[in-house]
């Protein structure tokens, strides 16, 4: 089902070693994110709030289920793209629903970052 909103959301999120290069993708590009409506995990849509001053609906925490619930937004048609900062170097214990966000979003087309140059081609896009 299409998104009924004129305005359209982006989904961020970032594993605990990318949430500086988030914090700092949100900062250059203020103004651009302004013009969307922003769902985040819980810490990262706190630290979004805190360092940059934007305001995003947070989701619970990744481990907790926040990648599930943005899973199910993209599924039904709710979420434009994904900005999902990975650390590929980390232990994540909540990996099924990572991978599970990731089939979703290639499952619907929905474009996903999972890095920050990634993002940057996006959202200049």
């Amino acid at each position: 089902m299409p998104e009924q909103s004129a305005q359209k959301t982006l989904a961020l999120i970032a594993h605990d070693g990318k949430k500086a290069d988030m914090v700092a993708f949100v900062i250059d590009h203020k103004a651009r994110l302004r013009e969307f409506n922003l769902v985040a995990t819980k810490t990262t849509g706190q630290l979004i709030k805190e360092k940059a001053g934007l305001d995003a609906s947070r989701m619970l925490s990744g481990p907790y289920g926040g990648d599930a619930q943005i899973a199910a937004m993209v599924a039904e048609g709710r979420v434009t793209a994904v900005f999902f900062f990975v650390d590929p170097l980390g232990k994540h214990p909540h990996d099924p629903d990572i991978q599970s966000l990731l089939r979703i979003c290639n499952v619907h087309n929905v474009p996903l970052a999972t890095n920050a140059a990634t993002a940057e081609l996006l959202i200049q896009a």
